[in-house]
C-alpha cells in the first residue's frame, strides 16, 4: 500500500498521489472493447492502495462515462478522491477553445462523471491552438474556478517549450496555473520535461507539474507499438531493437522504463505520474515498481545508461505536434 486514502481536507492540488490512474486507456484506441475493462474493481483497488486520483478527457471516447459509472459502484465517498479531466479537444483534428464550449464541456463532464465539482480541468493539447485562443479558454476556466465548479485549472500538451511559454503568459495575464501535464517528455527516451521543472515552478508559479505516458504511448515496451504513435519509424525501430535485446536477457523495457520515471521524476521532483493501467495486474505491477524504487530493491543505473547510450541520436528525439 502506498498510502491510505483519506478525506481531502484542507483541499490542495499538491496532495495528488504519486501515481494517478489515467483514463486514456479506457477508449477504443487502446482497447477493442473499453466497456469490458474491469474499471470499478480497478478504481476500488487503486483507491485502497492510496492512488486516489483519476485523469480523463472527453476526447478519450467513452472514458468519462465509464469512469462516472464506475464511481457509483465503489465504496469511497467523493471527498476522498480527485477527478481530473480536460476541455477543448473534440476530435483528432477538431478543437473548440471558445469560452462557450469550454463551459459546456465542463458541464457535460460534471454530468458524465456524476459529480458536482471537478478537482482539475486542463485545456487539452494546447499546441494545436493559437495562444490568444488558449488564454481566452483559460479565462473561462478561471471563472469556473471562482464559481466553484472546478477547483483547479491548467494546460496539457506535448511540446514542453510551448507549455512553458503559455504558462508564463498566463501568470502575467490571468494568474499562475494550478497544474501542467506533459506526456512522453519525462521517460527513459526523453527527459526534456526534467529540464523545465524548475522553470515551471519558479518562473511561472505553477503548483503541480505532472508527467504523463512514461511508456511513451506504448513505444517503451517489448510488445508492438500502437499504430497511431506519431514517432518517426527510425525511432520506433531503434526502441524496438533495444526492447528485444533486453527481452532476450529476461528484462522487460516497460518495467525498466517505469522504474526510471518513478525514480527520476516522482522521487527527485516529488511530483506525480499519470499512469495508464487497464487491469489489476498492470496496476499491481506499477505499484510494485514504485515500492521497488522506494525500497532501493534494484539498481538500474547501468541498464538505464546502456539503453540511453544505445538510443544514440534518438535520445530526446521528439516529433511534430500541432503547430510545433
Amino acid at each position: 500500500m502506498i498510502g491510505k486514502a483519506e478525506v481531502i481536507q484542507p483541499y490542495s492540488i499538491k496532495n495528488l498521489p504519486p501515481l494517478i490512474i489515467g483514463g486514456a486507456v479506457f477508449n477504443h484506441q487502446y482497447s477493442s472493447d473499453p466497456y469490458s475493462l474491469p474499471v470499478p474493481s480497478l478504481i476500488e483497488s487503486a483507491f485502497q492502495k492510496g492512488l486516489n486520483a483519476l485523469d480523463t478527457s472527453p476526447y478519450y471516447g467513452p472514458s468519462e462515462e465509464i469512469i462516472g459509472e464506475a464511481l457509483q459502484k465503489i465504496t469511497f465517498p467523493r471527498e476522498t478522491y480527485y477527478i481530473c479531466t480536460k476541455a477543448g479537444r473534440v476530435k483528432l483534428d477538431e478543437f473548440d477553445y471558445s469560452r462557450e464550449n469550454v463551459r459546456k464541456s465542463v458541464e457535460r463532464s460534471l454530468k458524465r462523471l456524476n459529480t458536482t465539482y471537478l478537482d482539475l480541468v486542463y485545456m487539452h493539447d494546447i499546441e494545436f491552438v493559437v495562444p490568444d485562443q488558449i488564454i481566452e479558454a483559460l479565462k473561462e476556466l478561471s471563472l469556473l474556478k471562482k464559481e466553484g465548479l472546478i477547483k483547479n485549472f491548467g494546460i496539457s500538451g506535448y511540446p514542453v517549450k510551448f507549455l512553458y511559454e503559455i504558462a508564463l503568459r498566463c501568470k502575467q495575464e490571468i494568474g499562475p496555473l494550478d497544474a501542467i501535464l506533459s506526456y512522453c517528455n519525462g521517460c527513459i527516451q526523453n527527459t526534456l520535461l526534467f529540464e523545465y521543472y524548475d522553470k515551471f515552478i519558479s518562473d511561472c508559479g505553477v503548483k503541480v507539474v505532472l508527467n504523463g505516458s512514461i511508456l511513451s504511448m506504448s513505444m517503451l515496451r517489448s510488445g508492438k507499438t500502437h499504430d497511431f504513435h506519431p514517432a518517426a519509424p527510425e525511432l520506433k525501430k531503434a526502441v524496438d531493437e533495444i526492447a528485444q535485446d533486453l527481452k532476450s536477457k529476461n528484462i522487460e523495457l516497460a518495467e525498466l522504463a517505469t522504474r526510471f520515471a518513478i525514480r527520476e521524476w516522482l522521487f527527485k521532483y516529488n511530483s506525480g505520474i499519470v499512469l495508464g493501467v487497464s487491469n489489476l495486474d498492470e496496476l499491481d505491477a506499477a505499484v510494485q515498481c514504485y515500492l521497488d524504487v522506494k525500497n532501493n530493491v534494484d539498481d538500474d543505473s547501468a541498464l538505464v545508461s546502456q539503453v540511453q547510450k544505445s538510443l544514440g541520436k534518438h535520445m530526446n528525439e521528439t516529433w511534430p505536434s500541432g503547430n510545433h
